[in-house]
């Protein structure tokens, strides 16, 4: 019953998935086989403009990428950060009250954090803005006329980069928390300070795990709605300036969202035709994901071969016979077996 059960679930995600696709594929046909310059349907509204539905597409598809990446850059290394503090520095009283204010993050609905972008991020990120623009305005980044009202991309990004902390982080601890007490030990006994013990010790072990709640942090970022929708005053445009209110690009989950209610059915499928096209960016996403973890796994596995393949009589044999105790010396002993290996 069990066994049963278990494959009966694994194959629903699969069906659910697969369903999923076809209704968007289904559903999207008629937009992107349309003749746009000539379809009525399309020539106005919210299609107005678009000679193609590739045209269409291109600048949400940009916008959604462009707005996950500045998240990532902003809040992948905080959270980290966060997730280093919490298990490694932080007090352990201390330590569990962040953790669960952290958590406590994930349970706030994206309304809620549009609403606190406007009233909050918007005023509070002009003066700095205009900072960017006076010292770093030769950057196409922070150059054009700067937002007075703050409706700017970069208010956009810092929302999104807090709505993903608690992902990443939460992610991030509970792998930093497994790394093997022998190793961090035997690296602070060789006199390594604490900082080089994590480097040394922590940050090999978690590097698969960090790849994995980075990018579902993008996977959030990349499927946000209302938040976006909400802050920035977007156009269908590429940009990438981040501190204008004319010259911000939509992304598809807002877009979809604030065009839906008022399109015609034609307009209606456009518009899950972007979704299709989100579908495959995360899908694009998951699988890039998956290849980064394998290709880190496989290196560990490579230099473990290695280092198992020295012959008795090397006179590192005995750091590779020590490496699984020690990661400084498995760091020497696999250094020895690819020099070895090359030669």
């Amino acid at each position: 019953m069990f066994r049963f059960l278990s494959t009966g679930s694994a194959a629903l995600i699969m069906v659910i998935l697969a369903g999923v696709a076809l209704f968007l594929i289904i559903k999207a046909s008629p937009a992107i086989t349309a003749n746009w310059a000539t379809n009525p349907d399309l020539s106005h509204g919210t299609t107005q403009g678009h000679s193609s539905f590739w045209a269409y597409v291109g600048p949400l598809v940009w916008g959604t990428l462009w707005s996950a990446l500045i998240a990532l850059v902003l809040g992948a290394p905080v959270a980290i950060g966060i997730a280093l503090f919490i298990s490694h520095y932080a007090p352990r009283r201390l330590a569990g009250v962040l953790g669960y204010l952290v958590d406590l993050l994930a349970a706030v609905p994206s309304v809620v954090f549009g609403l606190w972008g406007i009233f909050v991020i918007r005023p509070f990120i002009v003066p700095f803005q205009d900072w960017l623009n006076q010292y770093l305005g030769w950057i196409p980044l922070f150059g054009g006329p700067v937002s007075r009202t703050g409706s700017t991309m970069l208010a956009g990004g810092v929302v999104l980069a807090v709505m993903i902390l608690p992902i990443i982080t939460s992610i991030s601890r509970e792998i930093f928390l497994q790394t093997p007490r022998l190793h961090e030990e035997a690296a602070l006994a060789l006199g390594s300070t604490k900082w080089e013990m994590i480097k040394l010790a922590v940050f090999p072990y978690a590097r698969s795990g960090i790849v994995s709640a980075t990018l579902l942090g993008l996977g959030r970022a990349l499927g946000e709605t209302m938040a976006i929708a909400l802050i920035i005053s977007p156009s269908l445009i590429y940009s990438v300036h981040l501190i204008t209110d004319t010259k911000n690009s939509q992304t598809i989950a807002a877009n979809a969202a604030l065009n839906f209610p008022e399109s015609n059915p034609l307009q209606r499928d456009a518009l899950i035709a972007t979704g299709l096209a989100l579908f495959i960016i995360s899908f694009g996403v998951n699988f890039v994901a998956r290849w980064v973890i394998s290709r880190t796994g496989s290196g560990a596995r490579r230099k473990t071969r290695a280092a198992r393949s020295l012959p008795p009589s090397d006179p590192t044999s005995t750091l590779s016979t020590d490496a699984a105790a020690s990661p400084l010396l498995a760091h020497r002993a696999v250094e020895k077996a690819e020099e070895a290996a090359d030669r």
